[in-house]
């Protein structure tokens, strides 16, 4: 039974480690498509600026699942 706790406690670590591992990546992809929204806005292009606010949506609710 010790060893059955053990290894979960062992895949839950590496669970958390690859969703911070994420989170970090997200946060990378967000500041991107950030600036790529920005570019579509002085661009004044709505086809780009409606595609930059999907994506964005998108990311924001893998970012709200993984870090509940």
């Amino acid at each position: 039974m010790k060893g059955v706790l053990e290894m979960k406690q062992v895949i839950n670590t590496s669970k958390k480690n690859e969703g911070e591992k994420r989170i970090a990546v997200l946060r990378l992809e967000l500041d991107y498509e950030l600036a790529t929204l920005y570019d579509a806005m002085t661009e004044n292009d709505d086809q780009k600026k409606s595609r930059c606010k999907q994506k964005l949506e998108k990311l924001r609710q893998e970012m709200i699942r993984l870090e509940a």
